[in-house]
């Protein structure tokens, strides 16, 4: 007996001995699954995965004209290997690469040299993989993307990690004696930990970082085309407000002369919240229907705050507890929505409440974080689901029932969500956060583009009415124009010296509708991102090495380089960049991409391939627009035109140059563009004999197209 339980130890060390050793690194076995996209699968991927609960429909068609593309050469050594029940992921980097991506961050754009453990969370003040969209995706500067579909707390050794032997090993210093040493040494690869027996990898390949990212955003499945009235402004209405405040409020904007298309109904729009009711309180509301057929006689469509979780006043109460998590958020039911029965029930009563009225969308709160707010690691769920999995993609999850309710009556939606992941380009929600750093706004602007997912840097309140006003204007060029009022009652007009100048950038918005719906048509179509990093734009030159850091013994005593980035301008579409300025700037630089480009305001040159000084005054955005750029406009109008209006066109050629540009039109509410019904317009503008420039077009000939006719502005002398 002694010596069988000798036997036996023998036995189990020799298992755990060769369980705990990594196995050799093994050359990925990629496989084409879409022009352009490989595909390879390590180990047993377990489920679910951010593709999968996105139920992802690659656009083939937009694939396919993109073309083939080889395989990026230098993911060629790629190599993976498992042990401890864990995959290990390595991709080689070349010299001189930038990496981008990574999620939605706030700090920086550029993002090789860091280290994040990719887990869905409120953003707490660090780029460390806790955000709204900690997407496993990464993006190179060489012309490749690479996406781990996975549903784990990933960790991401973005150039970070130095092999005792590799191919590009630095060599070992002395800083004592030498100046050139370095607290973080030359890394070759980009390391990942999956927490997971397996994993799918995904690769996109592109001559240039854009087309990069229209692989990924056409493989999954196209990037949202909102509704018209989803591009206009958007007030979100104080908690408790009734419906009577709330026809007030709409009042107030006609009155005045402030545009807006829909309203945001906070908590106070349910008998119960926190956790919820899902159905209207019926002092507020009584007659929710009528309430909600008046904001429509005039236009306006109404988006309800939600969160998922489940209150005992809730009519589905009873009917979901078999099928809910075990633990609570907010003392309320969390649902798995892995389980049908709970997609039914929430899918009943969201349409008897809520559609059928004619709600038109939803905000959907606290999907994200903080760890103390939902549940923890230890949960379980009746699916078998993980917590963490849970984690991971429950905002993706949730965004895709309700766009599939929608979708089913063939009615676009547009909404904003807390929590999202890989595979949402194609899905109708824009990310917000509780977060209100300015600046970090727009870096979060610029970061979205590489994570295919949609940031509004919304107004909430401040300080002074100069912050109010740079606030405001940089709302008005964002994919969702939003002031949300919820806790304070902002208005527009709350700085009376500022009003005017709000009132016009809003306007502006408004005129800009023709042309932020073909960018937005791009997005879906062609898979360009509309909000666009600079990165990802022909012609950009920036210096984005490591520069040496300052040796203090607080502050950086280490001396670790400091990275530079563009994070404070971006591009709207094909011809707009976009500057902010910050409370308290009177001036600042702009980098120019290649060739010429004009002052949007003016039409008069900024600059060729430069950096620029400006000091453009309070009331303006700065605004730049490339040479031969075309932006088409409507007039100023109070609401988003509706499915029968049909609006005078302006278009503006700015430079030089001659040019082609096709505008995009539909209905502007339904689905009916996936069966053709949409159209393609080309606009021309060329130069004669005698370097003067015409405009041309040809307008369809569908009675439905919403434009009456076209007048040409060529704003440069």
């Amino acid at each position: 007996m002694r010596f069988f339980s000798g036997q036996f130890f023998f036995l189990a060390a020799f298992l755990f001995l060769c369980l705990s050793v990594q196995a050799q690194p093994t050359a990925f076995s990629w496989q084409p699954v879409a022009p352009g996209v490989w595909k390879a699968v390590v180990g047993k991927a377990d489920g679910p995965t951010p593709l999968s609960v996105a139920a992802i429909q690659p656009r083939l068609d937009g694939l396919t004209k993109l073309g083939a593309a080889p395989f990026p050469a230098w993911l060629t050594g790629s190599v993976h290997s498992q042990a401890d029940n864990k995959t290990f992921l390595r991709f080689p980097l070349q010299r001189g690469e930038q990496l981008f991506g990574l999620g939605l961050n706030f700090k920086a754009v550029q993002q090789r040299g860091t280290i994040k453990t990719l887990h869905v969370d409120h953003y707490g003040g660090r780029d460390n993989g806790r955000t709204h969209a900690p997407v496993p995706f990464y993006v190179s500067s060489l012309g490749y993307g690479v996406l781990i579909n996975s549903a784990r707390y990933l960790t991401v050794y973005a150039g970070t990690a130095v092999r005792a032997e590799g191919p590009e090993s630095p060599p070992e210093m002395n800083r004592n004696a030498d100046r050139n040493w370095q607290a973080q040494p030359y890394s070759d690869a980009v390391d990942v930990v999956v927490p997971a027996a397996g994993t799918e990898v995904y690769v996109f390949a592109g001559r240039t970082p854009m087309e990069v990212m229209q692989r990924y955003n056409l493989y999954c499945g196209g990037g949202t085309l909102p509704p018209k009235w989803g591009l206009g402004f958007t007030h979100r209405m104080p908690t408790l407000f009734t419906d009577e405040q709330i026809l007030n409020e709409v009042a107030d904007f006609e009155t005045k002369g402030y545009p807006l298309s829909f309203v945001g109904l906070e908590p106070g729009w349910q008998s119960h919240s926190y956790p919820n009711s899902f159905v209207w309180d019926s002092t507020r509301f009584p007659q929710p229907a009528r309430f909600l057929a008046q904001l429509a006689s005039k236009n306006i469509r109404a988006n309800l705050w939600i969160n998922p979780y489940v209150s005992s006043h809730s009519p589905l109460f009873n009917a979901i507890l078999p099928y809910t998590g075990s633990h609570t958020v907010w003392v309320g039911r969390v649902p798995d929505f892995n389980m049908a029965p709970a997609r039914r029930l929430y899918k009943e009563l969201f349409i008897k409440q809520h559609l059928s009225m004619g709600v038109s969308g939803y905000k959907v709160d606290e999907v994200d974080g903080y760890d103390q707010w939902l549940w923890p690691d230890v949960a379980t769920f009746p699916s078998g689901v993980s917590a963490e999995q849970m984690r991971q993609v429950y905002g993706l999850q949730f965004q895709k029932l309700t766009a599939d309710w929608f979708r089913e009556r063939n009615q676009r939606t547009y909404g904003l969500v807390r929590g999202s992941n890989a595979g949402a380009s194609a899905l109708p929600y824009v990310l917000y956060n509780d977060y209100y750093d300015h600046r970090d706004f727009i870096t979060a602007l610029c970061s979205s583009s590489f994570a295919g997912v949609l940031w509004t840097p919304e107004a909430r309140s401040s300080k002074t009415s100069e912050e109010w006003l740079r606030r405001m204007q940089t709302v008005c060029f964002s994919p969702m124009a939003m002031l949300n009022a919820w806790a304070d009652g902002t208005k527009p007009w709350t700085f009376p010296d500022v009003a005017d100048d709000v009132k016009a950038v809003m306007n502006l918005r408004m005129q800009l509708l023709p042309y932020l719906y073909t960018t937005f048509a791009q997005y879906q179509f062609e898979g360009k991102p509309p909000i666009r990093a600079m990165n990802l734009v022909d012609g950009f030159s920036f210096d984005e090495r490591a520069t040496a850091g300052t040796l203090n013994s607080t502050d950086n005593p280490y001396a670790l380089a400091v990275r530079k980035d563009c994070k404070d301008q971006f591009m709207v579409g094909d011809f707009l960049l976009v500057a902010p300025l910050f409370a308290g700037e009177t001036s600042r630089k702009v980098i120019l991409p290649a060739g010429r480009w004009y002052d949007f305001y003016t039409g008069k040159l900024a600059g060729e391939g430069e950096v620029i000084d400006i000091t453009p005054g309070l009331a303006n955005i700065p605004v730049f627009v490339k040479d031969g750029g075309l932006i088409p406009m409507i007039p100023p109008t109070l609401h988003s035109p509706n499915a029968t209006e049909k609006l005078p066109l302006t278009v503006r050629h700015y430079g030089k140059a001659a040019v082609v540009w096709t505008l995009y039109d539909d209905d502007g509410v339904t689905f009916d563009y996936e069966q053709g019904k949409h159209t393609w317009t080309q606009l021309s503008v060329s130069q004669n004999q005698n370097a003067s420039l015409t405009g041309s077009w040809t307008p369809p000939t569908d009675p439905t197209f919403h434009y009456t006719g076209i007048s040409w502005v060529f704003m440069t002398p």
